[in-house]
């Protein structure tokens, strides 16, 4: 078994099997979701929105993002959401219409498939592992937010080197969500090196990571890639 990065896969497999693991696990998501509260927020708090702004929840799954985001956007901004599951899209839904939010979107797609009717000011990718591993899904949401949007991801890692027993744990704790649960090294070494300004913070004693950067104005790197390819734990 391959815990570094399995495959490649084919997007559409990893798709498939995200989307059977999140059917079974949709009805209670949100009673599992109260240990990484503060990380939702520490994300969100990340994006520093303004009233009016735009903003995309990327696999906004049961929409837990959506009341905070809407918060910091108020009436005259909006928020997007997307996800491929039917499940915790519905979920979504429904708290959308029991909050009676008249802007926000939710779309029920692949991020690979997103098409927004207007570029985005900032996009969230809170444990969006999957879609942080598919360069097609990155292209697509990149291309749909304007040069200079900001970016916050919080997500799933390895712990370092020397809490390297544990990392067994961590893949299989990854693969009960995920349709490609590896590559947890440096899970945001395809994104970090498409955002200018790019910071990295670990959380959870190294097993979790806050990043943010912003879009860069141009399709090459932003303005320094090093990160990338390091994980700040893990220094020698």
């Amino acid at each position: 078994m391959n815990i570094d990065e399995p495959g490649p896969w084919p997007d559409s497999q990893v798709r498939a099997l995200s989307v059977a693991k999140y059917r079974k696990r949709a009805a209670g998501y949100d009673a599992t979701c109260g240990p990484t509260w503060p990380i939702r927020e520490r994300t969100i708090a990340a994006l520093h929105l303004q009233p009016g702004q735009r903003v995309l929840d990327v696999g906004c799954g049961t929409g837990l993002s959506l009341p905070l985001l809407r918060q910091r956007v108020g009436d005259s901004g909006w928020v997007y959401g997307c996800d491929q599951s039917l499940e915790m899209l519905g979920l979504a839904r429904a708290r959308v219409a029991a909050a009676g939010w008249t802007n926000v979107t939710l779309f029920e797609t692949p991020a690979q498939g997103l098409a927004l009717p207007a570029p985005v000011d900032a996009l969230l990718l809170h444990y969006t592992h999957d879609i942080l591993r598919s360069p097609s899904a990155l292209e697509r949401l990149l291309a749909g937010a304007r040069p200079g949007a900001a970016v916050a991801i919080a997500g799933i890692k390895f712990f370092p080197r020397w809490l390297a027993p544990l990392n067994l744990w961590v893949y299989f704790k990854n693969h009960g969500y995920n349709g490609a649960p590896g590559a947890l090294r440096t899970p945001w070494d395809r994104i970090a090196p498409r955002l200018s300004d790019w910071r990295l913070t670990p959380t959870q004693y190294g097993m979790g990571y806050i990043a943010q950067g912003r879009v860069a104005a141009t399709t090459g790197l932003g303005t320094d890639p090093d990160p990338a390819t390091a994980d700040p734990t893990d220094r020698h």
